[in-house]
């Protein structure tokens, strides 16, 4: 379901996507001193865009160091970490460890029930660090899974059960910022859930899989109706960014919100179009 939330690198100077690409190695460096080469799989988009918009708010002292890398073996590649990015490594773990789980309960596949094994560990470390939002984030995707197993077709309410998941990642701590944080994550979150929606509708229907959307695919307003949707949970988020006091890293986090997080869409919309044409033809 992640990876929606990135940069459009071709709007973007060269020297600010090196700087962003400094924060997704340090992201994924921190997951392994942290978690060991098993954390790996959790490393996201998303959640890099978490660590560049925390630390262009609370601006912590940050350290850069070169480390080499299996995708990188030859060179060193910098890397920018802080709290904040420790931080997000563990809210990859947990919301990894939750989606293995759920996984094997609706699939049964034995690779996620493994997977979870293997992180269950760390995963239990963090609980013990963050037992309140761990214990909140667990609870509403379990609401999440039982109302997809009643084939729940509002996705109004669907999204925002798990923008509320998104919002309990991105409130990282309690203070005067908090509230402005959890309306970004919870659109955020919201529009992640209805672009993953959009983009396996048609592999769900093949499947017989659950998916919000099988109701009204077929009307001719789908994809309008759909655009609108995505717009409107953008807009509402960047509106509520736009308020934070951020100067640091603030063209890497406009171009992700204004135009990064279309990647996929546009992708997924071309794509159909073009199997459309094809079927007419």
């Amino acid at each position: 379901m992640f990876g929606y939330i990135t940069v459009n690198k071709d709007e973007l100077k060269i020297k600010e996507y090196d700087l962003y690409n400094t924060y997704y190695c340090g992201l994924c460096r921190k997951l392994k001193r942290r978690y060991g080469n098993i954390s790996l799989g959790t490393l996201s988009y998303d959640m890099t865009f978490l660590v560049v918009l925390l630390t262009g708010l609370y601006e912590p002292k940050t350290g850069i160091k070169g480390f080499r890398c299996i995708g990188h073996p030859f060179e060193k590649k910098p890397a920018r970490i802080n709290r904040i990015t420790g931080y997000a490594a563990d809210m990859s773990m947990v919301l990894a460890y939750y989606k293995c789980r759920d996984d094997w309960a609706d699939d049964k596949k034995h690779i996620k029930l493994a997977y979870s094994k293997l992180l269950e560990g760390k995963f239990n470390d963090i609980r013990e660090k963050y037992p309140k939002k761990v214990d909140t984030i667990h609870k509403l995707l379990k609401e999440l899974r039982g109302r997809e197993k009643k084939e729940e077709d509002n996705i109004d309410i669907m999204a925002g059960i798990f923008g509320k998941v998104m919002a309990e990642v991105f409130a990282y701590k309690e203070d005067m910022w908090t509230k402005s944080l959890e309306k970004i994550g919870f659109y955020l979150g919201k529009f992640i859930y209805i672009m993953d929606a959009y983009e396996d509708i048609e592999e769900d229907i093949e499947k017989g899989n659950y998916n919000p959307f099988l109701a009204n695919y077929k009307e001719a307003d789908f994809e309008e109706r759909t655009f609108n949707l995505l717009t409107l949970m953008m807009a509402e988020c960047s509106k509520e960014f736009e308020l934070l006091p951020i100067i640091s890293n603030l063209e890497i986090l406009r171009n992700i919100l204004y135009s990064g997080v279309w990647n996929r869409y546009e992708i997924v919309r071309k794509k159909r179009q073009e199997k459309q044409v094809e079927t007419n033809d």
